[in-house]
């Protein structure tokens, strides 16, 4: 199947969130079973944005969410993060993880989901704050991207007003929870899953929704919440 007739999808997800991250391994899957037929983009939300971006000691309830996923999803969280949650003194800021996944995301020849989950992994596991500059630097020099250009843009106000493009266009498509999985389609965007999804189901659905609808190009341009949709 050429790249034009490919399947759009668009993954919103927050780079902060404990249930986008226990959704990753299915994700993955589902895009390396599929991989001749979808195209994946990531678009950020904004969960911890304004008032709510504060240090993680504000959120008490992150390490009973941290068990519940690694319960239900079986993903393993490093001791860098449970470092981090145990200090307390990170902030939780999603306008900065945003801006740093679009300066990852905007490189020639980067998978859009290979630097998502690179974000994550500063977090999740490492417990490194994504506001810092060099954790993109690092893992554009993972992804064998250009390192400066990464940073450079991250530093950018464009950088921040490419994350509040995301913001706004989950917005408009009116998803309010995440992780949740979206086949954009000449009619709009089809939820098809979320945290409690399996590979299988989602490859099913897929099926089911090209047997009626035609793909078109993913969007890129409520109270939130990170929890199974």
């Amino acid at each position: 199947m050429s790249s034009a007739e490919r399947a759009s999808l668009t993954y919103a997800f927050d780079a902060y969130c404990a249930w986008c991250y226990g959704f990753g391994p299915t994700l993955r899957a589902f895009a390396e079973d599929n991989a001749q037929r979808i195209r994946l983009g990531v678009v950020s939300a904004g969960l911890y944005t304004g008032a709510r971006a504060l240090p993680v000691s504000a959120y008490p309830h992150l390490s009973a969410e941290r068990r519940n996923v690694t319960r239900l999803t079986g993903v393993a969280f490093g001791m860098g993060y449970d470092r981090a949650l145990s200090q307390g003194t990170v902030v939780l800021d999603s306008t900065a993880a945003a801006a740093g996944l679009a300066a990852l995301r905007d490189q020639p020849g980067v998978s859009e989901l290979d630097a998502a989950e690179a974000v994550q992994r500063a977090w999740f596991v490492d417990g490194r704050s994504l506001c810092d500059p060099e954790v993109y630097r690092d893992i554009a020099d993972e992804l064998g991207l250009d390192a400066d250009a990464v940073t450079t843009a991250y530093g950018a106000p464009a950088g921040r007003a490419k994350a509040h493009a995301d913001f706004r266009a989950l917005r408009r498509l009116r998803v309010l929870s995440y992780p949740t999985l979206l086949l954009d389609t000449a009619h709009g965007a089809d939820q098809m899953g979320g945290a409690a999804s399996t590979a299988a189901s989602l490859t099913a659905a897929l099926d089911q929704r090209l047997t009626a609808t035609v793909p078109q190009a993913p969007f890129h341009d409520l109270p939130l919440r990170g929890e199974p949709s």
